[in-house]
C-alpha cells in the first residue's frame, strides 16, 4: 500500500483557530512582518465569537465612573475565586487599551451623544467593589462579536495573512518536546497537509486543554503559545 500523500507548507507562525483571539493574533504577527498562516475549520466570520452579542467589557469610564480594579473584583468573584488572578489582573488592566485598539482597527462601536464608545450595564458588572452598577460593556448594537470578527478578518487580509479555511487540525508536530507545527485535513477534498512553523499558536477555545492532555507536555516544555 502506497504512502498517503502529504502536502507541505512552511511559515514563521501557524495560528490554529480564527475566532476573535486567533484573528487578533494573526493580525499582530503579520504586522510584525512574520509569514503567518491561520487554519480554521469554518469561515472566520462564522466563528463562535459571533455569538458574543452583548459586548466586550473594559473600564473606559465613558458612561459612569469606573476602575480596572472594580472590573478585576467582579471577574474574580464571577469565577468563584477559581480564576488565575494574575491573568485576570492583566486582562482587566489591558482591556481599555485593547478596546481602543479594536476601535482604531475599525470596529463600529455604538456611540454616545459625545461620540464616545457606548457602554451598557451587563452581567455582574459592579462599581466600587459591588456597591453599585457599572456601565462597562462596550457594544456594537447587538452584534458586537460579529463586528469584531469582520473587522479583524479584514485587517488580517490587509496584512497578508494566509488563510486555510475548512481545514481541520489533526495533531501537533512534536519533536524532542517542542512543537514544530500541525497536521491538518482539508475538508473540501480530503487531502492531508503538514504545516511547519517556528511557533504554533492554539486559539481553539476549550479544545486546547484536550490537546495538551494528549501530549502530556507542560507550557514550559514546549513552544506552543496559548492565546487568550
Amino acid at each position: 500500500m502506497s504512502t498517503y500523500p502529504i502536502i507541505d507548507h512552511e511559515y514563521d507562525v501557524i495560528v490554529v483557530g480564527a475566532g476573535g483571539s486567533g484573528l487578533r493574533a494573526a493580525v499582530g504577527l503579520a504586522e510584525a512582518g512574520l509569514k503567518t498562516a491561520c487554519i480554521s475549520k469554518v469561515f472566520p466570520t462564522r466563528s463562535h465569537t459571533a455569538a458574543a452579542q452583548g459586548g466586550i467589557s473594559a473600564a473606559l469610564g465613558n458612561m459612569s465612573e469606573d476602575d480596572w480594579r472594580w472590573h478585576m473584583y467582579d471577574t474574580v468573584k464571577g469565577a468563584d475565586w477559581l480564576g488565575d488572578q494574575d491573568a485576570i489582573e492583566y486582562l482587566c488592566k489591558e482591556a481599555p487599551r485593547a478596546v481602543i485598539e479594536l476601535e482604531k482597527y475599525g470596529v463600529p462601536f455604538s456611540r454616545t451623544e459625545e461620540g464616545k464608545i457606548y457602554q451598557r450595564p451587563f452581567g455582574g458588572m459592579t462599581a466600587n467593589y459591588g456597591n453599585g452598577i457599572a456601565q462597562r460593556t462596550c457594544a456594537a448594537a447587538d452584534r458586537t462579536g460579529h463586528a469584531i470578527l469582520h473587522t479583524l478578518y479584514g485587517q488580517a487580509l490587509k496584512k497578508n495573512t494566509e488563510f486555510f479555511i475548512e481545514y481541520f487540525a489533526l495533531d501537533l508536530l512534536m519533536h524532542n518536546g517542542k512543537c514544530h507545527g500541525v497536521t491538518a485535513w482539508n475538508l473540501q477534498d480530503g487531502t492531508i497537509h503538514r504545516f511547519r512553523a517556528n511557533m504554533t499558536i492554539l486559539a481553539t477555545g476549550v479544545t486546547e486543554e484536550h490537546i495538551f492532555q494528549q501530549h502530556q507536555h507542560t507550557l514550559a516544555q514546549e513552544m506552543v503559545m496559548r492565546w487568550f
